[in-house]
């Protein structure tokens, strides 16, 4: 997998993030926005610090995403987009059809 720069790295470890995202997750009702789950919240930057580093310690630009909505907007954000590689599909389709199926083992059990 391609590795990225993580602009707000340089955020993150300040105490003012800290308080900050302290913030976001009592304004959102420590939920998050995307769809309501409660498990592993983060706090992400809905315009991104790598293209809008003015707005890395404003509010606003904070938004509250359980980790699977955080991870599928940051691959959007990235260019990996919602869809998977097709080279991985293939990949995935091949190591099926050279797998057995559960009904062959099971006979090969008996």
């Amino acid at each position: 997998m391609t590795r990225y720069h993580r602009y707000s790295a340089a955020v993150t470890r300040t105490r003012r993030w800290k308080a900050l995202r302290l913030q976001a997750l009592r304004r959102d009702g420590w939920r998050c926005v995307k769809c309501g789950g409660r498990r592993r919240l983060e706090v992400d930057h809905v315009q991104p610090v790598r293209t809008h580093p003015e707005l890395s310690f404003e509010l606003s630009n904070l938004q509250t995403l359980d980790a699977r909505c955080h991870s599928r907007k940051t691959r959007i954000e990235i260019g990996l987009g919602t869809e998977p590689d097709p080279r991985r599909l293939e990949w995935r389709d091949f190591v099926h059809e050279l797998s057995p199926s559960r009904k062959e083992q099971r006979c090969s059990n008996q």
